[in-house]
């Protein structure tokens, strides 16, 4: 499928998990792509796999984001998909009762500022030419509670959520589309360093999915890349459920 042809696109943690995989089926559907990360090797590794253009960017700086728009802008020409994904999950962000402000902080500026910074600028180019798709990356547990919690990074969450909706509104008549894809538990290298350090955990939360296993971030860029082709077009200001189930189950097949 060429969905996206010729389309260019920007995906901030490029380097891993979700976003490697995005980047590769993006490119698979004939996009064009502007692969963002801290992390200047898988970055430029996760760039040259497909044919892209790495901008080394911590997205939690405005400064950063303007340049890797507009150097993505200078260099195709346009941006039509912003997905921005880039976020973290550190072992500091545990229950309300012993995280600290500090954790709390860094957690809300990577995985929501970075958003609200990626969303104020790219929609300026979207206006201009009269069109875009933005996926925000949100989560699950932005529509549930869970007592194994991380509570900034389901606050963090909640607000893309929230943010995605009401911008989905307000620019709707602009051609521009603002959706948040909301993954349940997906086997990627965060996941894996949060649950290898306590394995009880991730079976607690295992035993919740019906489909009976954690998503392929594969599974996650097919879903971007509907959110981001004009397959969605009637698509907007949506949570974008790609859970596995959990968030409907009450209690999961034996």
């Amino acid at each position: 499928m060429q969905r996206l042809q010729d389309r260019v696109a920007v995906i901030t943690g490029a380097g891993s998990g979700i976003g490697l995989a995005t980047a590769r089926r993006f490119a698979q559907e004939g996009a064009k792509v502007v692969a963002v990360d801290l992390d200047e090797v898988a970055g430029t590794k996760a760039a040259d796999e497909v044919g892209g253009l790495f901008v080394k960017a911590d997205v939690s700086q405005e400064d950063d984001v303007i340049r890797m728009f507009r150097t993505a802008h200078e260099t195709y020409g346009s941006v039509d998909i912003a997905f921005n994904n880039a976020g973290i999950s550190p072992p500091e962000d545990d229950s309300i009762l012993t995280t600290g402000i500090d954790a709390w902080r860094r957690v809300q500026e990577v995985n929501l500022t970075s958003v609200y910074y990626c969303c104020k600028h790219a929609i300026p180019y979207m206006q201009r030419q009269g069109k875009g798709s933005i996926i925000n990356t949100a989560s699950f547990v932005a529509v549930m509670g869970s007592a194994t919690s991380q509570i900034s990074y389901t606050a963090s969450k909640g607000g893309v959520l929230a943010m995605t909706r009401e911008l989905g509104v307000q620019f709707a008549r602009e051609g521009i589309r603002v959706n948040a894809l909301c993954p349940g538990p997906v086997d990627t290298p965060l996941l894996q360093e949060l649950f290898a350090k306590d394995p009880e955990r991730a079976q607690r939360r295992l035993v919740h999915i019906p489909i009976g296993r954690f998503a392929r971030a594969e599974e996650m860029a097919a879903a971007v890349a509907f959110l981001a082709s004009d397959d969605a077009s009637f698509i907007t200001a949506s949570e974008f459920l790609v859970d596995g189930g959990i968030s409907s189950a009450y209690v999961t097949p034996l």
